[in-house]
């Protein structure tokens, strides 16, 4: 008998959603499968198989999605992209770089360059960002 038959599904997927909730929340922390697996008290490979199937992506997978996700936010700032890769937990800047990369098309930098110039344009003429149709609404054309 297989831990599907011991316990409710809903069970389960608690666990899942703990163990979600455990990378979101040490992210930034050095954290790994036996970490995050040992949270929801599974096997790593019946977890990797469990979270994969609820979230569409393996642990590590999620937990580098939301590395990147927290480093594009960080760049929105003044803050370098060598502080920021070791500010979401990252180990070295190139496989930081390299994975960023991956994930958006852009070096840390070049998003990073892109952004403060976004944010910029969007001081100087904000109803340039605004769809048409909302301004159009509200009466600002």
């Amino acid at each position: 008998m297989g831990q599907k038959e011991l316990y409710p599904k809903v069970y389960l997927y608690r666990r899942i959603v703990y163990a979600k909730l455990f990378i979101d929340s040490h992210f930034d922390e050095k954290i790994d499968l036996n970490n995050i697996a040992g949270e929801a008290f599974f096997s790593k490979f019946y977890f990797i198989r469990l979270f994969n199937n609820i979230y569409k992506k393996t642990p590590h997978q999620y937990l580098s999605f939301v590395r990147i996700e927290k480093a594009k936010q960080l760049l929105m700032t003044e803050m370098t992209a060598a502080r920021v890769c070791y500010a979401v937990g990252f180990e070295s800047v190139s496989s930081f770089t390299g994975l960023f990369k991956r994930a958006t098309g852009q070096t840390p930098s070049v998003y990073q360059e892109l952004q403060h110039k976004r944010i910029r344009e969007i001081t100087i003429a904000p109803l340039k960002f605004i769809p048409n149709c909302f301004a159009e609404k509200k009466g600002w054309k």
